[in-house]
């Protein structure tokens, strides 16, 4: 596309896009809109280096025309966004670029392969926090994903309302607080479990959490009190029937004394599973598979399009509204505007408006400017985000689904 823009001119013409959804995933009432900061990061770092030239040019997979121009760029556009954490329902712009065409075409992969991953397991954490009704969770998914998906998805998760991650580069890289116990395979590396827990508590003191099911859970839990004493901070299990073996947990280590020792239960848990042990005596989940995996977090469907173009390199701005009109995949051509109407303060609906001007009701505008002439204008924290996506969470009515209205035709 980029080499035949080049050639016929339309690569210097001045485009809009915009980032959104058709349909959420089957039962979410919202999407949670992630990915943005990693976003404004790569974009930082999306140049075309002598090899990445060289390798075009072997290849002869573009022009040496393209080639060129490739060598130079460096996005110079702006790109306006809702804020990373916020609430989305379908069709709503979450991401607009405006730049020349040659310059916004080539982000479409780089856009929607951050934004879908991120938006995807930020919508799948929600489900899982929700189901965990307050109580907290730990991101344990490294294992089941790629390592720099991993540290994405922990960032997204701790954003989304779990309480910590057991991924130690997500740590050291966002400052999100940790957590994490010892594998079966510490407690199978001794003798016996008691030598393994005596191991443990002698180089974490009892603020540690043991894994008591390796052998047998009764006889763990009981060795875990005689070795740590019944301020042992936590154990953890990760088998069997789990709201069983919780129950009979809390009532053997309140029988010998432990009462303020904490269960912390693992294994394959999902949505469903969490809302099953919502009447067992569990202080916290490990969660991971089904964050980071394709069932729990299906994706965010975000698609990257056209909406408007100039039709010549100075059209002082003015762009034409374009639109597909595939049966199933059409679009709405124009640049468009979305705000959030508020009632008491809680969310009614979204209204997606085809100018800036605002509703005449109570309302927050949902995208900010993100990048200026290319400059990185909005760089919020994790900790920013959270707390956006706290406040945005708290706007919606409990169980209510988003919906969008529009006002207007696009511009």
């Amino acid at each position: 596309m980029l080499d035949a823009v080049l050639r016929s001119g339309i690569a210097d013409h001045r485009a809009t896009f915009e980032v959104f959804t058709r349909h959420l995933p089957l039962g979410r009432p919202n999407g949670v809109f992630c990915g943005l900061g990693r976003l404004l990061d790569a974009l930082d770092r999306f140049v075309f280096g002598p090899d990445e030239l060289e390798w075009l040019a072997k290849r002869q997979i573009v022009s040496p025309t393209a080639v060129d121009w490739l060598a130079d760029y460096q996005f110079a556009g702006e790109i306006y966004a809702f804020r990373e954490g916020e609430l989305y329902a379908a069709e709503s712009p979450v991401l607009t670029v405006e730049a020349s065409f040659g310059q916004a075409v080539i982000l479409e992969t780089l856009v929607l392969s951050i934004l879908n991953h991120d938006s995807a397991i930020g919508a799948a954490a929600e489900q899982i926090v929700m189901a965990a009704g307050g109580r907290p969770v730990i991101e344990m998914g490294t294992r089941r994903t790629d390592d720099e998906a991993a540290v994405a998805a922990a960032r997204v998760a701790w954003i989304a309302g779990f309480a910590s991650t057991s991924n130690l580069e997500a740590g050291r890289r966002y400052g999100l607080p940790t957590a994490g116990t010892a594998a079966h395979a510490f407690v199978l590396a001794y003798p016996d479990e008691r030598a393994a827990f005596a191991a443990q508590v002698e180089a974490y003191g009892t603020d540690t959490t043991l894994l008591v099911d390796t052998y047998d859970t009764e006889a763990g839990i009981r060795s875990a009190v005689e070795v740590a004493g019944p301020r042992l901070a936590a154990v953890r299990i990760d088998s069997g029937d789990l709201a069983k073996e919780a129950r009979r947990a809390r009532a053997l280590l309140d029988e010998l004394g432990a009462t303020s020792t904490r269960i912390v239960v693992s294994g394959d848990l999902d949505r469903a599973a969490l809302l099953t042990l919502a009447d067992a005596p569990v202080d916290g989940y490990g969660v991971g598979t089904a964050l980071v995996t394709g069932d729990g977090a299906p994706t965010a469907g975000f698609i990257y399009k056209l909406v408007a173009i100039a039709d010549r390199p100075d059209a002082g701005g003015h762009q034409r509204p374009v639109a597909k009109l595939s049966p199933g995949k059409a679009t709405v051509g124009g640049r468009k505007w979305a705000w959030r109407l508020l009632e008491e303060g809680l969310a009614t609906a979204d209204e997606i408006a085809g100018d800036a001007s605002p509703p005449p009701t109570p309302a927050r505008p949902l995208q900010v400017a993100a990048v200026r002439e290319g400059k990185v204008v909005h760089r919020p924290t994790p900790q920013d985000v959270r707390a956006h996506y706290l406040a945005a969470r708290a706007e919606l009515p409990p169980g209510a689904p988003l919906t969008v209205a529009t006002r207007g035709e696009p511009a």
